[in-house]
């Protein structure tokens, strides 16, 4: 391992270093990988590739959203994507070093094997790939390279990239096809496509079904949808088996569909799942979206559908609905979310001002909304909201101004406005510029 050294051609490379507004946020590689680059490289270019490493896992999920999913794979996808931009680093600065794809690109190489994302939109997202770094790296060259050394250095760039990201693509190709062949021999690959046939509404036999999955499925079910930050699999799986229990189920499935995500059915006993004992707390990271409970084989399909729908809802507003979501809870905005444009112009135009996303606008739609679904009784709405009744009678006045148009002439589509807003938050609410508060 040698210190580095900003001198030579290639001194621009140990000078890199993201622009004093770009904050690079935290690595996604592992400590030795990060402990290595920053003893050979320096700080700067470990923080450049970290910055530049997110945001070529952005341009790849926008340009292959398959290689998307959620926060959970973009986070394994970040791993990789920053883990050849460090590789190619320690490349431009010494070109005897190993040129070995990283082990963090091949772990969501082989995710994507399990998650059975064709190998050709894999390879696609590559090239993505290839075309964003470069396109990086010579603005970078062109930045703090001198201007004598920089034909040379962008010949050197395209050279290097161009042979790294082959050897990249010819060893991802021969991991992936590695994982999908261990997958096709293990007992998970019969089990998944037994699940997927369900989903599909293709035809199965419910006893061999039932024998190969160990679960029946002529009951009622519960689907769950369930994802974690960070590579936990084994703690995601006992989580989301203990959850289908405190919700009343007697048996599960459990069936991993990626390093962090995962798909569960469970049994339960009763009509409408027991609710999780009160104070009850959840890892770190982890979300769980719940179907509605619905029978037989269609419900086993249905209640799935529900979750991922559930799912979506969580996912468009992170942190504001908490790690567990049960779709019947969420369910108006989840259906008017299929076209989330659509629904934030509708949003827009019901609630006027007060759509705007600020506290004060929260405030009012909350106080609004208690109103309207206590039958526009002031003391119901004031005991929830724990205020006096006086401050209710002001409050609605105020939303019916900002509103901009009679309430009672729209009241469904004002009421489904609040739901949206109070459940999707951010992703349908206006701001500051678009809405003004008088």
């Amino acid at each position: 391992m040698t210190a580095h050294h900003d001198s030579g051609p290639s001194g621009w490379v140990h000078r890199l270093a993201p622009a004093p507004a770009d904050a690079p946020g935290a690595p996604a590689s592992s400590e030795p990988t990060l402990t290595e680059a920053t003893a050979r490289l320096g700080e700067g270019p470990v923080a450049w590739a970290v910055l530049v490493g997110t945001e070529l896992a952005r341009v790849i999920t926008r340009e292959v959203p398959e290689l998307g999913g959620g926060p959970a794979p973009f986070e394994t996808l970040r791993m990789g994507t920053e883990a050849a931009v460090l590789r190619s680093l320690l490349l431009l600065a010494d070109p005897a070093a190993d040129r070995t794809v990283p082990e963090e690109s091949l772990l969501g190489d082989r995710e994507f094997a399990r998650r059975r994302v064709g190998l050709d939109k894999v390879l696609r997202g590559i090239r993505v790939a290839h075309a964003a770094l470069a396109g990086a790296l010579m603005a970078a060259c062109r930045e703090r390279a001198a201007p004598a050394d920089r034909a040379e250095e962008f010949l050197r760039i395209s050279e290097l990239l161009f042979g790294f990201m082959d050897e990249f693509s010819s060893r991802m190709t021969t991991e992936y096809l590695t994982e999908h062949d261990r997958w096709l021999a293990s007992g998970a690959a019969a089990r998944e496509e037994t699940v997927r046939a369900i989903l599909d509404g293709q035809p199965v036999r419910e006893d061999t079904a039932r024998e190969l999955l160990a679960y029946r499925l002529e009951g009622r079910h519960l689907a769950l949808v369930a994802w974690c930050e960070s590579p936990a699999a084994g703690d995601l799986q006992r989580a989301a088996a203990d959850l289908l229990h405190l919700r009343g189920c007697s048996s599960a499935l459990i069936l991993p569909t990626g390093r962090t995500t995962l798909w569960a059915w469970g049994d339960p006993q009763a009509p409408h799942p027991a609710e999780a004992p009160p104070g009850a707390t959840y890892p770190e990271g982890f979300g769980f979206a719940f179907g509605s409970v619905r029978h037989g084989l269609t419900g086993f399909r249905q209640s799935h559908e529900d979750a991922q729908h559930a799912a979506r809802v969580m996912r468009l507003n992170p942190g504001g609905t908490g790690p567990v979501v049960d779709y019947p809870d969420v369910e108006l905005p989840a259906l008017l979310s299929a076209d989330l444009p659509a629904l934030r112009r509708f949003t827009g135009d019901e609630l006027g001002a007060l759509a705007a996303d600020s506290p004060h606008a929260e405030q009012l739609r909350r106080t609004l909304r208690l109103y309207l679904r206590n039958e526009r009784s002031l003391m119901a709405a004031a005991a929830q909201l724990h205020v006096a009744r006086n401050t209710v009678t002001y409050r609605v006045k105020r939303a019916q101004e900002l509103l901009g148009h009679d309430l009672t002439a729209r009241l469904p589509e004002v009421m489904a406005a609040l739901e949206a807003a109070r459940v999707l938050g951010p992703a349908v609410l206006l701001k500051a510029d678009e809405a003004h508060e008088a």
